[in-house]
C-alpha cells in the first residue's frame, strides 16, 4: 500500500495536461464547496493543490474490490481525477450535480472520476454534507453501486496498477 504523501506527485500521468484544470486557489475551493453544498475532503484538496485533475499514471489506475462489478471480478478502473475549475471542454467536480442528474445517480454524491457509464464518487448520503464522505463505485447502466473505501485518503492509498490483475476472457481492461 502506498502512502498518500508519496502519491501526491506519482499519481499523475504528466505526459498530457489536456484534462487538467488551472491551478487550484482558495477562492476556487470556497466556490466549489458552496456550489456543491459539501465540505470536500482535505486529502482531495491536498491532491488537487499539486495538480488540479488529470489522467492517472498506469501504476495507480485501479482499485481492488471484494466483489465483482460490471467492469471486473476484482477491481474497478481509475483513469482520471476531475479537478476544480471551468476549463472549456474539460469535465470538473463542479459538473457533479449535472452528471448525477444526467446519469440518474443518487443525490448526495460528488463524482471525481468516471466516463459516463461508471463513476467513482464521494458519498455524502450517510455522513452528511460536512463530514468525511466514503468513496463508492456506481454503474449507471446496471444501477449498481459498491462501497470502495471509508474515505478519500484510504481510497488513494489503496490504488494499484490494473496490469496487476488477471485479465478475464472477454473482460475490459484499462490502461
Amino acid at each position: 500500500m502506498a502512502r498518500f504523501e508519496d502519491l501526491r506527485h506519482s499519481l499523475w500521468d504528466t505526459s498530457s495536461d489536456c484534462t487538467v484544470q488551472p491551478a487550484l486557489t482558495g477562492r476556487a475551493i470556497v466556490e466549489a464547496q458552496r456550489l456543491l453544498g459539501v465540505t470536500l475532503p482535505r486529502s482531495l484538496l491536498d491532491l488537487l493543490s499539486h495538480r488540479n485533475g488529470g489522467e492517472v499514471a498506469d501504476d495507480w489506475n485501479a482499485f481492488p474490490t471484494s466483489e465483482p462489478t460490471s467492469w471486473s471480478a476484482d477491481h474497478v478502473p481509475f483513469d482520471n481525477v476531475l479537478g476544480i475549475g471551468r476549463r472549456e471542454g474539460t469535465s470538473s467536480l463542479l459538473d457533479s450535480p449535472y452528471l448525477v442528474g444526467e446519469w440518474g445517480l443518487p443525490a448526495g454524491l460528488v463524482l471525481f472520476s468516471g466516463d459516463g457509464h461508471c463513476w467513482i464518487g464521494l458519498d455524502y448520503r450517510v455522513c452528511g454534507r460536512y463530514a468525511e464522505p466514503s468513496v463508492a463505485w456506481l454503474d449507471a447502466d446496471f444501477r449498481t453501486e459498491l462501497a470502495l473505501a471509508p474515505d478519500f485518503r484510504s481510497f488513494i492509498e489503496g490504488l494499484t496498477a490494473a496490469r496487476d490483475f488477471e485479465c478475464e476472457p472477454g473482460a475490459e481492461t484499462s490502461g
